[in-house]
């Protein structure tokens, strides 16, 4: 009983965890640098040296290798690239005659400096990361030896990887392919945002601070201006929430009539959406686009039919046309809602109908209370990607109104989105600081409104819910 109490008294001190709850690896940076060896902290500099020190050959020789590599590609091109981050570049082409004959000796090139300082900032963030890993491995083998432990050799390391940290090699190449194809890019767009890189500026540009972010909100230019972009910015949201949210409860509806007992030939419906599906989408939109021209096929025969003495507007008036992209989206995408809610009407658990049923619930009240909830929850990431992707819906737009109608003057159309302006303000007009700046506003948007829906969603906040 004593034992007992002194027991509760003097409890065995908690081990330190992390913000997450998991334990603090023993083999950390700072234990390193602060346990470690003179070899130890040396492999911060040199890397793999307290591997090649404790006969850790492959990996010191892995780790030398890395560190000679980046080095050499920051000494020949990045040093190069760097010393003119700040200006990037002032040297013009110039013509100078050699032997008698003219010829040109090659300038600077803004967007060769700006991708290549991008790049070796890059490197540089290796080196440093490559820096603490090498010394943690040489502290790793240090408290080995100190253990009267054998340091793991390279073989027993891939060993590791392929068993006990499988994890770490299967998210290796899919981070570091985001990194290259994604990060890299992402940040090169941004650095864009903040040059003179313009149809004036195609060689030679400077950085210009916050010059195109003001121009969204103070400037008056025809190219963007604030009236400019807040109508687009207004009909990108009000065309995403529709496209998104009619699409989802139509093809909620179809999925449901189609799904219900009573209705026969439930093969036959599906093939007919699956079917829809397999056309190409540019081949929908080019033969949509085409019929709904003034002289288009709709408008002949709604003439012939004598339903109307003139042509329709669907493509000409502002209105119009945004409701005709908004209609034409719902025949292109419902097929895929009607797919994708089918399969999950066939799983939602007989046992809650059976419990509604039971209570003497009425078919609205299944539906609002069971179906609908089970559907959310299940569909509240696609809904929040499906929202994304529309903001983002380059080819229904452009390939149907493209953005028209366009009022005189303005860069964008009544009916273009960010997406589709960015567009015409890079490849059409040769702007790329100002496209840089509407992809920046445009990832800014997405990524609050994904953020926020997500975080206040049941999928979120009770994940365990339909289990």
């Amino acid at each position: 009983m004593a034992s007992a109490i002194a027991t509760t008294k003097n409890p065995k001190p908690r081990a330190k965890t992390n913000a997450d709850g998991t334990q603090p690896s023993p083999y950390s940076a700072a234990k390193a640098w602060k346990n470690g060896d003179i070899v130890t902290r040396l492999s911060l500099l040199i890397f793999g040296l307290g591997n090649l020190v404790r006969k850790q050959i492959v990996k010191g020789i892995l780790f030398l290798a890395i560190e000679i590599l980046s080095f050499t590609y920051l000494f020949t091109s990045g040093e190069k690239y760097l010393s003119k981050i700040v200006t990037l570049g002032e040297a013009k082409q110039t013509r100078v005659k050699v032997n008698g004959f003219w010829t040109y000796q090659e300038g600077d090139n803004s967007v060769v400096i700006l991708l290549y300082s991008v790049m070796s900032i890059f490197v540089i963030l290796l080196l440093i990361l490559c820096a603490v890993l090498s010394m943690r491995s040489a502290y790793k083998a240090q408290v080995a030896i100190k253990n009267n432990l054998r340091p793991l050799t390279i073989k027993e390391d891939i060993t590791s990887l392929a068993y006990d940290k499988a994890h770490v090699a299967l998210m290796f190449f899919p981070t570091l392919g985001i990194i290259i194809f994604s990060i890299l890019p992402l940040v090169f767009m941004i650095s864009m945002a903040f040059t003179s890189y313009d149809k004036d500026h195609v060689v030679l540009f400077k950085w210009v601070g916050l010059e195109n972010f003001t121009k969204i909100f103070a400037s008056t230019g025809s190219d963007i201006n604030p009236r400019l972009f807040m109508s687009v910015l207004a009909w990108t949201l009000v065309w995403a929430f529709f496209a998104t949210f009619l699409n989802f409860f139509l093809g909620m509806f179809m999925a449901m009539i189609i799904n219900r007992k009573t209705t026969r030939l439930k093969g036959f419906w599906r093939a007919c959406f699956s079917m829809s599906i397999a056309v190409p989408q540019f081949v929908s939109l080019l033969v949509l686009h085409s019929m709904l021209q003034n002289d288009g096929a709709i408008n002949r025969l709604l003439i012939n039919a004598g339903l109307i003495d003139g042509p329709l507007p669907f493509l000409t008036n502002a209105t119009w046309a945004r409701v005709t992209v908004i209609i034409v989206n719902l025949w292109v995408g419902i097929p895929y809602t009607i797919m994708q809610i089918t399969g999950i009407l066939q799983n939602v658990p007989a046992e809650l109908y059976e419990a509604a049923e039971l209570d003497g619930a009425s078919w609205w009240e299944r539906y609002t209370n069971v179906t609908l909830p089970y559907i959310f929850f299940v569909m509240t990431p696609y809904l929040i990607t499906t929202f994304t992707g529309n903001v983002n819906n380059f080819n229904v737009i452009y390939l149907l109104t493209g953005g028209a109608p366009t009022p005189i003057g303005d860069s964008a159309g009544k009916t273009d989105l960010l997406i589709t302006w960015l567009y015409k303000l890079t490849v059409d007009k040769a702007n790329y600081n100002l496209g840089a700046v509407i992809g920046i506003m445009t990832f800014i948007v997405l990524s609050i409104v994904a953020l926020v829906t997500y975080r206040s969603s049941g999928s979120y906040k009770n994940e365990e819910g339909f289990r």
